[in-house]
């Protein structure tokens, strides 16, 4: 019988892990990815965006600022799929979701900033219904949502050029894959932007 790391014997003999997630947001995808490659099991509590359960009093007390994913680990509450990927990362070191390397990890981090910073918030439901559907116009929407998706993806084309081997940033699963992919996901599956 193989022994478990300290973080899987803390994680087995503690808490469990409760992830309050929605099956199409991309932030609880990443999330999902993260706890899966680092082998946890979780309780997957469903919040539905398009019914508005954000917004419950019972949620808001667990997320003040009504967005998924968030993760309860014993007293714990983080809130926030990068701030649940690192606490994840210090918590349970088993398969490290970031290089050794230093230079590695840096592109790894703007990887995922990219992704969480420049490209998913400015396709967030809210946005696209309440500012760029009602202010701008329905039809405006998918263009919006291309161009900003477009504009990010050359960005991550160019950090990535000299780094990628078999995954973005060399042969193993780090941040930066688990970032990449929802939005992948994301770009061609809900905004048919072809992937070649």
């Amino acid at each position: 019988m193989a022994s478990a790391s300290v973080g899987e014997e803390e994680h087995n003999n503690n808490n469990k892990l409760i992830l309050y997630s929605y099956w199409r947001s991309s932030c609880s995808f990443r999330l999902r990815i993260a706890l899966n490659v680092k082998g946890l099991k979780y309780e997957y509590r469903a919040v539905n965006l398009l019914k508005g359960e954000q917004t419950h009093p019972e949620f808001l007390q667990l997320n003040p600022i009504g967005f998924v994913p968030v993760l309860v680990d014993g007293p714990a509450v983080i809130f926030d799929s990068f701030a649940i990927i690192m606490f994840l990362e210090d918590k349970y070191p088993q398969h490290p979701l970031l290089p050794t390397d230093i230079h590695k990890r840096a592109i790894n981090f703007q990887a995922a900033s990219i992704v969480s910073s420049s490209i998913q918030p400015l396709h967030n439901l809210n946005l696209l219904q309440k500012y760029i559907e009602e202010k701008v116009g329905p039809d405006e929407k998918l263009p919006w949502v291309q161009g900003v998706i477009r504009k990010g993806f050359t960005a991550l084309e160019k950090l990535l050029k000299e780094h990628s081997g078999r995954y973005a940033t060399g042969d193993e699963i780090f941040m930066a894959d688990i970032f990449l992919a929802p939005q992948l996901h994301s770009a061609y599956k809900r905004f048919n932007i072809p992937m070649v």
